[in-house]
């Protein structure tokens, strides 16, 4: 008897992405396009994107996109070195509160807050997380999971910073344009920054600490320190998105270190794919009109937005960023074994 013939799947790269790779492609205008499309293209629909939307509620949506794709970006940059938080709601909340404190008890002005909150708000998380950089695994998962839960709390406990009622009437953004343009302005900025920054020596660094810290440190170089400098970048991206949204908002409250902003974020770079950075972005980007979208819906919302999630994960379990770019640079054939 003939014995069955069987096949598997062949992926290879395309030949422009070939020649694409050095720098030849600098004297063919198709290459560079070939480079330059995935690149650009997005760039320009997310800057066109509130002006087809307006002022409407979608033009809103667009703008929370962009505060969670912030904070997406801020939760892969830290997985990046081996730190898996589940604490962005600490980031965020940080950042609003003292972009909030400055604004509503010493009327300094949004130019002043928001900075002022950028960089506080990193040094405070840093100053929390730095003690308990030293755990692995779960445990530090769980320390950043614990602290906003601690921290509004105790807010509500010691009637500190409005207590429940929270910070009022702040100031507010002079429009909805400047608003949406300024979000979506440090998205390019924080994505392509961590893009470069994370293929420079630091980023090699971290890279390695991830993959193997101890051999990292047997070659002389302080991991805890690099770790606490990627700690206070990952939560000063997360302090000045929820700077940003305390101004939208014209408030500030408990409601800050809610877990939304922890869960959401996270998802969105678990289904857009980790490791990338536009991952986290596109994940985002998805994820957030979806659950507006899914909000009809009441009681059902949550239920049909997990569904869609686990399905998203179970058919696309590395991410659909990394399967775009997989079938932009590769093609699939089927050859015997």
């Amino acid at each position: 008897m003939e014995e069955a013939v069987r096949y598997r799947r062949e992926r290879i790269d395309r030949g422009i992405k070939a020649r694409s790779d050095t720098i030849y492609t600098l004297a063919s205008s198709r290459d560079m396009l070939y480079l330059l499309f995935p690149r650009v293209l997005p760039i320009v629909a997310l800057f066109c994107l509130p002006l087809l939307m307006g002022g409407s509620y979608w033009g809103k949506v667009i703008f929370y996109s962009c505060i969670f794709a912030l904070l997406a970006l801020s939760w892969d940059f830290m997985a990046s070195v081996g730190l898996v938080s589940l604490g962005q709601a600490l980031f965020f909340g940080a950042g609003s509160y003292v972009a909030g404190g400055f604004n509503h008890y010493l009327k300094w002005p949004m130019l002043l807050t928001i900075p002022a909150a950028t960089l506080g708000g990193a040094l405070i998380c840093t100053i929390l997380l730095v003690p308990v950089v030293r755990l692995r695994g779960v445990y530090f998962s769980m320390v950043t999971l614990i602290l906003p839960l601690l921290f509004a709390h105790l807010i509500e406990t010691l009637e500190i910073l409005g207590g429940t009622h929270g910070l009022l009437s702040l100031t507010p953004f002079p429009n909805h344009w400047l608003a949406v343009y300024i979000a979506v302005i440090a998205v390019v900025i924080v994505l392509f920054g961590f893009r470069r920054l994370i293929n420079e020596d630091f980023g090699l660094v971290l890279r390695g600490i991830k993959d193997d810290d101890r051999v990292v440190m047997a070659g002389g170089i302080n991991i805890y320190w690099y770790k606490a400098q990627a700690i206070f970048i990952s939560a000063a991206v997360g302090s000045f998105a929820g700077a940003l949204m305390t101004h939208y908002y014209q408030f500030v409250g408990r409601s800050a270190f809610a877990l939304d902003y922890t869960i959401l974020p996270l998802a969105g770079a678990v289904v857009g794919g980790p490791g990338s950075f536009a991952g986290a972005t596109l994940g985002s980007f998805i994820l957030v009109p979806l659950s507006e979208a899914l909000r009809a819906l009441g009681g059902l919302r949550m239920a049909l937005y997990g569904i869609i999630l686990i399905a998203a994960l179970a058919v696309l379990p590395e991410g659909i960023f990394h399967y775009i770019e997989r079938k932009y640079h590769q093609f699939e054939r089927v050859v015997k074994i």
